[in-house]
């Protein structure tokens, strides 16, 4: 298949051109046609095999011209060695495929372009390649979910201050913080099954527009290929585009809320928070400082999400072109499929890190009461003893606590007698609360017992949400088992029918 120029008029009888094509055109178009082989060998074998036995059953190809295709099909499907001889002067995988089979069974390879042409043999191979990446996808996802519901259910009581803008907030446990996460990433596996199903749909048996004079039967075909049904419109099933690219943003969009949880455990593991601890496996030692021990998983997480944005953008920006024609897809395949890998590895990475979380349970109950986390507690509990307004109670603590912070205090300084103080200055009067009231106010674990409301952190709340998540968990579980289980068995049956030689009429 190498050493020889395209033979005069490779193109065809219609075609006019009577030389071999420009090497660049060979470097730029064709070349990067081929380097998606890999990822579609085996599809477009899967599709062929597929096209043959329709094709025969539907009584267009002779049943000796079907074995022989079909022996020959098995051939290539077990054997990538041939792609490493292909010359790209002769154009895609579908081409060198094309004439490779004539070169071994003659005339009969002709069969292969009855009622189709070459582009829907690539349409069912991507497809084929890429349910199979986002069931990889799916899992991951769902092992990152798993593992953050799983390290929420052991840290549920675990107290620690929550932080906005870096800012001490208000009390939280560890265990409602991880669910921050667990929620969004089941959210990325119920987008990715949404697009299992979109990409599980058949374009065979469309035809170059809208079928042709050979017959076919697209439900045979579909069933055949392991897809649950047909795409609708045979002009769309060769054309459309959007899914693939919600795939590709899908992924990024995953990818990104690892990277939140990444940004997330970075700070709180830091030497100045002191939070947290993910495991020695997932970090590498500075080759200068011996004192370093750098979290480089992390930092793998977030470049792979930067990435992944970047991916989606371009391949949405290759949509923007007229219907009917193939520069839209021509980088998708790569695209798409890569950064379905890509992700995939990445989700992969944040649930080992999930995994290897440790809580340090000490100092996030020191950082929660050396701070003045309970600072909104205290306004709220002086508004409904005191019979203050909100707004009026929240200035009054918020001079108390700026009070203590120039002194150099914490928050055992804002007892009554500084809220005294403070509202003599803010309402002209003092509040003479009970100091019980205000000491209760300032206990961390009496605020948390107050978060009963729905989604909050208190036990009953965290034990509704803990439950829901891990049925969440199971279902995604399951249906990921059974669709990698009945693509793998109408693959197999595919290749198992071509074997036995199918009983053509």
């Amino acid at each position: 298949m190498t050493g020889r120029p395209p033979p005069e008029g490779y193109l065809g009888a219609s075609a006019r051109v009577r030389s071999g094509p420009a090497p660049e055109l060979v470097d730029a178009g064709y070349g990067l046609e081929l380097a998606d082989a890999p990822l579609l060998r085996r599809g477009l074998g899967l599709a062929d095999i597929a096209h043959v036995i329709g094709a025969s059953e539907q009584g267009t190809i002779p049943a000796a011209d079907a074995r022989a295709l079909l022996r020959a099909l098995l051939e290539l499907l077990g054997d990538d060695a041939w792609e490493r001889g292909i010359d790209p002067r002769y154009g895609d995988l579908v081409n060198a495929r094309e004439r490779l089979l004539e070169q071994r069974i003659g005339d009969a390879a002709g069969w292969l372009n009855a009622g189709r042409p070459r582009r829907e043999a690539s349409r069912v191979a991507f497809r084929i390649a890429l349910r199979g990446g986002l069931l990889e996808l799916c899992e991951a996802t769902v092992r990152l979910a798993a593992a953050l519901v799983a390290l929420a259910a052991r840290e549920r009581d675990t107290p620690m201050p929550d932080y906005t803008y870096l800012q001490l907030a208000q009390p939280t446990t560890a265990g409602h913080w991880l669910l921050s996460f667990a929620y969004p990433s089941l959210r990325d596996v119920e987008r990715l099954r949404s697009d299992f199903d979109w990409t599980n749909r058949s374009p065979a048996g469309a035809g170059g527009v809208n079928g042709s004079r050979f017959p076919a039967d697209r439900r045979r075909l579909a069933t055949l290929l392991g897809f649950s049904e047909p795409v609708a419109h045979t002009r769309d099933a060769m054309w459309q585009t959007d899914g693939f690219a919600e795939v590709a943003w899908h992924a990024a969009v995953a990818a990104t809320g690892a990277s939140r949880f990444a940004e997330d455990v970075e700070i709180y593991g830091s030497d100045e928070f002191g939070l947290l601890r993910i495991g020695d496996e997932l970090c590498r030692a500075s080759a200068l400082m011996p004192q370093k021990r750098n979290p480089y998983a992390l930092v793998v997480i977030r470049g792979a999400a930067a990435t992944l944005l970047g991916r989606a953008t371009g391949v949405l920006a290759a949509q923007r072109t007229p219907s009917g024609r193939t520069d839209n897809l021509l980088y998708a395949y790569g695209e798409v499929c890569g950064a379905v890998e890509l992700a995939a590895r990445t989700l992969r990475l944040a649930a080992a890190t999930a995994e290897s979380l440790e809580i340090g349970r000490a100092a996030a109950a020191h950082a929660l009461r050396s701070g003045f986390a309970q600072a909104t507690d205290l306004a709220e509990q002086v508004s409904r003893s005191a019979g203050v307004d909100y707004r009026s109670a929240h200035r009054v603590v918020g001079r108390a606590v700026a009070r203590a912070a120039d002194a150099g205090s914490g928050p055992e300084a804002l007892d009554s007698a500084a809220l005294d103080a403070a509202a003599q200055d803010v309402l002209g009067r003092p509040l003479q609360l009970d100091p019980e009231i205000v000491r209760r106010a300032l206990e961390p674990l009496d605020a948390l017992a107050t978060r009963t409301v729905a989604g909050g952190a208190a036990p009953e709340p965290m034990e509704e949400m803990l439950h829901e998540c891990r049925a969440a968990v199971a279902r995604a579980s399951a249906w990921h088992a059974e669709q990698s289980a009945a693509v793998a068995a109408a693959e197999s049956k595919l290749e198992a029918l071509a074997r036995a030689g199918h009983p053509f009429p």
